[in-house]
């Protein structure tokens, strides 16, 4: 049996906590901002899953969305289809979800059999360049 030491931090405060432990390793991030558990033999099981995904929600990105459907209807299925074209297509249900908007611009970075989309700051684009006088 184990036990959860301390109630989990959320939100506001899981971000500022978050923030604060910015020198820490992750393990330990997430073990002070209460995401881990007591085993019967009092060692200390660290959940980096629950970790990362309170961190996203806290972001405004929930995992999952409920009730969410695309235009003929259909549940999201998070997966895709490279077409007759080579390309890739990310449906409007995912964009929507996330609160892309257009004109938001993603880095590509490529690895062996998979492909991650860095969306980029804007605020950092209209600045490049203007502190380096």
């Amino acid at each position: 049996m184990t036990e959860t030491a301390t109630a989990p931090l959320t939100g506001k405060a899981l971000l500022q906590k978050f923030k604060e432990l910015s020198d820490l390793p992750r393990r330990e991030r997430a073990k002070r901002c209460g995401y881990y558990t007591l085993t019967k033999n009092h060692q200390t099981r660290v959940n980096l899953t629950d970790f990362y995904d309170a961190l996203l929600a806290a972001r405004g990105i929930p995992l999952i969305s409920e009730g969410t459907k695309d235009s003929s209807g259909r549940e999201p299925t998070y997966r895709v289809s490279v077409h007759k074209n080579y390309q890739i297509v990310i449906g409007s249900t995912y964009t929507e979800s996330m609160g892309l908007k257009p004109g938001d611009q993603f880095e590509i970075k490529l690895g062996y059999k998979h492909i991650h989309l860095i969306q980029l700051d804007n605020e950092d684009e209209k600045t490049d360049g203007l502190d380096n006088k």
